[in-house]
């Protein structure tokens, strides 16, 4: 560890401020190796502790199993406890919120600077009383001698005028034992909720700043167009405009009133030229057309001889998808000369502030990025961009500008999640009872165009003319490689230059798409070795947690051996499907069983229930985890049947609901779920895993329910009937 300079528990306002150096790859951090990672908690002469936790809150409930986790560790009550927003000129660097991994390993610093705090309250106390520290203990924020009721003292009125100092290091304090927890483990209501649910919580799009004004961007009318001359005198009749901004192919108007800013964007005229995509006839071909950064083998065992005569092949394909965000995003900037400041919903304050400053020109540290939680997000949506947005036409006219998306700038121009293509091919092994050979070969762009640091990687920034981030491959890889133990087998990732459009991370990333393709030609190759789906999926796994979550998925749906060769129904006909993941093939285990009914006369499917089954180690928050498991099953259930961005000539067309459906609240299954909780081992990434195994179960439900096969998401009534005929 990086030697430190003496880091305290000073005296501000009567706070404890813990404060520490950790290297980046200790702790597993996103910050750069060796950053100073300071004042993580501090704790207030009244008892109240704040916790400085550098991930941000999308509606997860995170800084509610945060704040468990520091209740348990430092021995304070709950209701304490008040987890901040990330904000780069209070919180830590911890990168950006993706990945399932804030509690796998965003908390591990929070969780080792409380127990560091609770060792320092515990010295102090020592001294105070003149008894060893091994005669004390710590409860809901008292210290107190064991066996001297009057001996105790709260731990604001111990810290208060004190300054300590502690670091974080070899022999720092060690956290707690699993055994030891009262508060993680428990269902605790979310802290945000209440307000959400009356209607009084503040988003970002209720945040006003003195002086603000509101813009609005004129979009080009192709992907690409370039600006070519602006007539401002169009909108010279719309009251209160402030100012018109133009930088490259960058186009805003500002006014005193959002309804005006509305009014001029429609109406300013503006001569454009160039841009637009070339056609595509087949999704498929198009992305396995597209130039390939490198061709790499992520596996590559084994022979595949075996794969020359009577093999299984088959390829899946996955579309771009919108995120989908049912409020549209905003940002809002107030850039001076000097610095700047800026309101954003991203999912990394320090990557966007990076971003930024190379796009204002100005010094990183001067700028500003403070997070208030938007309507939601499922990765990278519109947040950066809206922020980048204002920054621009707040410099322009040196005012703080609010930058409101409509609902085409959401759906026409967010980064979209990537469309992908994976061909595989497969033979049984000489007994046909298991696979013998297994080849894939995944085409996919980077998941992830995150701002980074780079002004090219947000919207603005490109159409000023930045460069993006040179292309990092990031995601597609996620999930291709299975967990089933096959002899022969080879994996290829084709990591494409590019593609139709701007694609980011999405929910589950790769994984999704992967999974969509391994599950359901895992579920191919049973059909082929005349086997029941969940007993062939078990003859080829060894890990005692694969097969935990697939008997108790199976228990929870009362799954019954399903007939070798698929039943070809009538009329309304009923299915059943398993899918399997061990998400990112470190995280956690999966299985999903879908129940569906088809309507052979039309195609649609209608899903009447998904039975999860989750393992995710230790389980810091058991109700706050099945609200994540349930709306990672509604909203993969609406990617799987309804969602698929469309284009022409020009750009994007799905712009609306109407163009870019979503599933109904009339149309959700019963989600039924089953934790494994495992106290004793390490959390796992939970927030995505189950997103991943919806489509493939849905799918292999629909082969259960009809013997048709459809390997093109989504899984619209057209391809059921095209694939049943």
């Amino acid at each position: 560890m990086k030697t430190a300079t003496r880091l305290n528990f000073i005296r501000t306002g009567g706070a404890l401020v813990v404060s520490f150096s950790v290297p980046g790859g200790a702790l597993a951090q996103t910050a750069p190796a060796n950053a100073a990672v300071d004042a993580w908690l501090r704790l207030a002469t009244d008892g109240k502790v704040t916790v400085k936790f550098g991930k941000v809150e999308i509606g997860t409930g995170i800084a509610t199993a945060i704040a468990q986790i520091v209740a348990d560790e430092l021995d304070v009550p709950f209701a304490a406890l008040t987890v901040t927003d990330a904000d780069t000129a209070d919180t830590p660097d911890q990168g950006v919120t993706a990945g399932s991994a804030s509690l796998s390993v965003g908390a591990i610093p929070i969780r080792k600077a409380a127990a560091e705090a609770r060792a320092a309250i515990l010295a102090l106390a020592a001294t105070r009383f003149g008894v060893p520290s091994d005669r004390l203990e710590t409860r809901d924020g008292i210290v107190s001698v064991r066996g001297a009721g009057t001996q105790r003292i709260s731990y604001g009125a111990l810290v208060g005028g004190h300054a300590l100092e502690r670091n974080i290091g070899p022999q720092s304090a060690a956290v707690k034992s699993p055994d030891a927890y009262r508060v993680v483990g428990t269902s605790v209501p979310r802290s945000d909720l209440p307000a959400k649910i009356t209607g009084t919580f503040r988003y970002l799009s209720d945040v006003r700043v003195p002086g603000m004004v509101h813009g609005r961007v004129v979009r080009p009318p192709a992907i690409g167009a370039r600006l070519v001359a602006v007539d401002e005198r169009s909108i010279a009749g719309i009251p209160g405009i402030v100012g018109v901004v133009h930088r490259g192919a960058f186009l805003g108007v500002v006014a005193l009133t959002e309804w005006s800013a509305i009014r001029a964007a429609e109406r300013l005229a503006a001569t454009w030229s160039g841009g637009g995509l070339a056609p595509v006839a087949d999704l498929a071909d198009a992305v396995r057309a597209t130039p390939a950064a490198n061709v790499r083998a992520l596996v590559d065992r084994g022979n595949l001889d075996a794969l020359a005569d009577g093999a299984l092949a088959a390829t899946y394909v996955w579309p771009y998808q919108s995120h989908g965000s049912i409020g549209p995003s905003c940002g809002i900037a107030d850039v001076r000369s000097t610095g700047a400041t800026i309101w954003s919903s991203t999912q990394g304050v320090y990557p966007l502030r990076g971003a930024l400053a190379e796009l204002l020109g100005l010094p990183e540290p001067s700028v500003r990025v403070r997070y208030v939680e938007g309507s939601g997000c499922y990765g990278h949506n519109g947040s950066d961009d809206a922020a980048a947005d204002a920054a621009v036409l707040s410099q322009a006219i040196g005012r703080p500008v609010r930058v409101q998306f409509m609902r085409h700038d959401e759906h026409g121009w967010d980064p979209k999640g990537p469309a992908m293509v994976v061909a595989m091919s497969a033979a049984l092994d000489a007994a046909r009872e298991g696979v013998g050979a297994w080849r894939s070969d995944v085409y996919s762009p980077s998941h992830s165009t995150r701002p980074s640091g780079k002004a090219g990687n947000t919207l603005a920034g490109r159409l000023v003319g930045s460069a993006p981030a040179p292309l990092q491959f990031v995601g597609g890889d996620r999930n291709a490689r299975v967990d089933y133990a096959v002899a022969n087998y080879r994996v290829t990732m084709h990591n494409l230059q590019g593609g139709l459009v701007t694609s980011s991370a999405m929910r589950g990333l790769g994984g999704t798409q992967n999974t969509f393709a391994n599950e359901s030609f895992m579920d191919e190759l049973a059909h082929a070795a005349n086997a029941d789906p969940l007993a062939f999926r078990r003859r080829h796994l060894n890990d005692p947690r694969a097969l935990a979550v697939l008997d108790a998925a199976a228990q929870l749906a009362g799954w019954e051996p399903r007939p070798a060769a698929a039943r070809v129904g009538s009329g309304q006909a009923r299915g059943r499907g398993l899918a399997f993941v061990h998400y990112e093939n470190t995280e956690a285990y999966v299985a999903t069983i879908a129940d569906v009914s088809v309507d052979v006369g039309t195609g649609a499917v209608r899903v009447l229930r998904l039975s999860v089954a989750h393992d995710c180690g230790c389980i810091v928050n058991p109700d706050g985890l099945r609200n994540q498991i349930e709306g990672n099953a509604i909203q993969a259930l609406s990617r799987a049947l309804k969602e698929q961005v469309t284009f022409d000539a020009r750009g994007v067309t799905s712009i609306d609901w109407l163009r870019y459906p979503i599933v109904r609240f009339s149309e959700l299954p019963v989600v039924a779920i089953a934790l494994l909780d495992r106290r004793h081992d390490p959390v796992l990434g939970a927030g995505e895993a189950t997103t991943t195994t919806i489509a493939p179960a849905i799918a292999n439900a629909i082969f259960d329910a009809t013997g048709a096969r459809v390997r093109v998401v989504p899984l619209t009534p057209a391809r059921v009937l095209a694939a049943m005929a």
